[in-house]
Formats: structure tokens, sequence, C-alpha cells
């Protein structure tokens, strides 16, 4: 990579093929190369001597750890996934040339679709769109500083990086006849289940593996509110060569098998695909995540009543021979019948069928993280998020330490049976952590005695105050 991207000055993911000259436009058609972190050598490879004889300016990220971590759309923005290889042409004459040629050398690959470009065929690894080369900012509405364009008139406008935002109104495309957009046109567009059965009608969250949505599921009169799960094709492909389509598709899987052995999961509505893309669609469910209650501050009475919820969901899981992998406030939703229900089971795997892949949240993930995974049991690391979401229950605090402070130092009355089993959870020896089964129990005690103790505090304090 250091032969063809030479320029590097460690502030930025970024290398460059060379130093931006007079000869480089300001702006104009950029060109982007998709990749996974599995086909990105190999289309580097293919490329970058290509671009460096014409010498043409483009750049690529410093890493492969770069690249997984733009195409998952949370750290760089939603806007940069599949942004593997960006180019400058010097002219559009340019821009369309370097185009075709790198579609040819690259339609054998696979990589995410770019959310803010429009692909150059169906299926091509190379997008386009219409941007700045260098630092134009212009305010917004609202006085902030956003990256801009020049019109042909010289005024600046805001330089759009969302979908349907890659060619400006006052520009033609000059991939047109060869464009994305004119090979998905069909006769059959009409009946996608996506406008027949479910209607999407707002975005909840986005990133590289899947969207999810409030929508509309019309298959019911009168149509009902469901959420949407959209696991995309190559979106975040992983070493093990699963993307966002094969998460989506193995969560419908767990959900059913779950609901079937009477664990509270969301309802599967349907599923189906359309295009490259996998949809679930499934019962939503109204309330507030956990975690949102948790910053409020509990009383330790209701934080028992809670503490209980999670261990039998989370026993009920197990005694169904899965693991949950993701088991953390923000995954647990709060009715308005004050019961808790669990969400997000991607990365759910049998308990006798280890998967070799790490998933988990960063707070909530066991000390043997660090080790390397040699086939044993996911169910330990289950119950260290048990054990990490029980802490947060108690203290109030998102955990982000590896190793979590005592829950007595950092809240009084908490009862001692419910620090130790807490602490037992915690432990760092994963054969050592106790069932959720277990666990259940344990607060069920608690919350009995805490209960009992409440009375007969309750009694005492109006005998006192009869007399």
């Amino acid at each position: 990579m250091k032969r063809y991207l030479p320029i590097y000055d460690g502030n930025s993911i970024w290398r460059q093929s060379r130093v931006i000259g007079d000869q480089d436009p300001t702006q104009g058609w950029k060109l982007h190369v998709s990749a996974t972190i599995l086909s990105a050598c190999s289309i580097f490879e293919k490329v970058a001597p290509y671009l460096s004889n014409l010498g043409v300016l483009f750049k690529a990220p410093s890493s492969i750890l770069e690249l997984k971590k733009l195409n998952c759309g949370l750290h760089y923005g939603y806007s940069q996934i599949g942004k593997f290889i960006t180019v400058y042409p010097r002219s559009e004459e340019e821009a369309v040339l370097i185009a075709n040629e790198l579609h040819s050398m690259t339609k054998e690959f696979t990589g995410p679709l770019v959310p803010s470009d429009n692909p150059l065929r169906k299926g091509s690894q190379v997008h386009y769109r219409y941007g700045a080369f260098s630092k134009l900012e212009v305010e917004d509405q609202n006085g902030k500083s956003v990256p801009a364009v020049c019109t042909p008139q010289g005024d600046l406008v805001p330089d759009l990086r969302t979908p349907g935002a890659a060619v400006p109104n006052w520009l033609t495309d000059p991939f047109a006849k060869k464009s994305y957009q004119e090979d998905t046109k069909s006769k059959s567009e009409n009946l996608s289940p996506l406008k027949v059965n479910t209607l999407a009608y707002e975005a909840i969250s986005q990133r590289g593996k899947s969207g999810v949505y409030r929508a509309l599921d019309l298959s019911m009169s009168p149509a009902r509110i469901c959420i949407l799960k959209e696991g995309r094709k190559y979106g975040e492909t992983d070493w093990d060569n699963r993307d966002g389509y094969w998460r989506v598709r193995h969560e419908a899987k767990v959900l059913k098998y779950l609901k079937s052995k009477g664990v509270n999961v969301p309802e599967v509505y349907t599923t189906f695909e359309e295009g490259t893309n996998y949809y679930l669609a499934m019962e939503l469910i109204e309330g507030d995540n956990l975690q949102s209650l948790i910053l409020k501050k509990i009383a330790i009475q209701d934080a028992l009543r809670y503490g209980i919820q999670i261990a039998k969901i989370l026993g009920n899981i197990h005694d169904a021979g899965w693991v949950w992998r993701d088991c953390k406030p923000l995954n647990l939703i709060l009715t308005k019948q004050d019961i808790l229900r669990p969400l997000d089971f991607e990365g759910a795997c049998l308990i006798d069928s280890p998967d070799n892949m790490e998933w988990g949240t960063q707070g909530y993930v066991p000390p043997e993280w660090s080790q390397p995974f040699i086939g044993q049991s996911r169910l330990p690391e289950d119950l260290y998020a048990l054990g990490a979401t029980l802490h947060q229950l108690f203290s109030g605090q998102i955990p982000r330490a590896s190793i979590l402070q005592p829950i007595g130092r950092l809240r009084k009355r908490v009862p001692s049976s419910v620090r130790q089993i807490i602490s037992a959870l915690l432990d760092t020896n994963p054969n050592s952590r106790p069932s959720a089964n277990m666990v259940s129990q344990v607060l069920e005690m608690s919350y009995i005695e805490n209960f009992n103790n409440a009375e007969k505090g309750y009694n005492l304090y109006s005998r006192a105050t009869s007399f």
C-alpha cells in the first residue's frame, strides 16, 4: 500500500497517492470503489497500479481495521460506508473513462453499496457522486458550517451526502446511460413487498449491516405498526463472511424458535427478500429501554423486581439452548405493563455450537475476550453480561471499565446477597459464574426479604406515631 499511497500524516485515517496540486480541480465527479474486509486487498492490487499510472489523485484507508470501521457506519458517519478507494478525476471525461475501467477490474468482487452515491451498474463496486475535492464550507440554515460545492452561477451550496443527492439538479449525469438507475427499472417494481405488504415510513437507525424502520404491516386490516429490519448484502461483512443479510435472516430464525419455546421475544410477522437484501417485519414493542430508566436512578425494590425479570429472561433463553450474546439495558424494553422484553438476537448462537466470532458490547463483555477462542461455550459470556447489567441496575453507572467497583461502594442498602451474586457473575473465571436461574432465585429471595423488612419498618412507624 505504501508504494501507491505514500502520503500519510498520521492525523488522518487516509493514505493518499500524492499531494494535491494546482492542476487538480476543487470539485467534480468523485469515484468510490467499494470493498469488504475480505475483498479489499485483491481489489487494491488490481486498481492501485492502474490509478498510479494515470497520475490521478486517489486515497484509501490506512488499514483493514479502518475499512472495517468505515463500513460499520458508526465511527465516521453513515455516508462513508463502502468508500474503500476514492478517486478524484481531473475532468468529466476522465471520470467516465476511469469508472468503466474500474468496473471491469472489480466486477468479480463484492462490496457494500455506498449510501451517498449512485452505483455505476447493478452490482458494480464502482460508485459516483458530484462533490468537493478540497475543503469548501457554507453555513446551513442553523448557522453551522457544512461542506459545500459551487454552482455554475458561483454560489456556494451544501455538498449533500445523503441518498439520492449524488447528482445535483443543476448538472447532467454523465454516467446516466449505464447507471444503476437505468438497470433497475422494471415493470414488476410496483409488486415489491416493500410497497405491497410492508411500508417503511420512519428510519430508527442506520448502519452498514442493517437499517431499522417503523413500518406498516399492510397484510392486516386495519394495518398495524411494526418494526422492519433490513439486512444488507455485503454490509459489514466480517472475517467469517457473514454480512447484514445473514445476520437479519439468522435473527428471524432465532426469534421464531425462542417464541416457540415460550420466550417473550418480539413476534415475527413476515420475512422476505427484495433486491440483494433480507427483510424481517416483527412486532413493535412499545415502551422505553431499561437504560433510560436506570439513568433516573431506580429504587432498590424496583431494581430487584427488574433484576428478577432479566435473570428469568436469560434463564429461559439458556433453557431453550441459546446464548443471547447481547444482554444489556439498551436491549430490554419496559412495556406499559411493567414487563421487560428482550430485543436484538443477531449475534445469538447455540450453547452446544459456540460461534468462533466475538459478539457483544464493550462494558458487557467478559475479561476472557482478551484470550484466544478455543471452542469453549459462549454461555459464561451471557452470565458476565447479566452481572454487568445488574451492576448498572443497582449502581446507576454504565459499565466502562474491565473491572467494576463493588456495588457496596457505589450504593448503600443493597442487600448483601445481591452484592455477592453480582460479584460472582463478574468473576474472571468463566466457570465460577452462577446460572441465570440461580440468580433469579437469589434475587427473588432478596426481594421478599426486602419487602418484609419494609413492611416491618412501616408497622413500627405506624405504632410509634399512633400514640
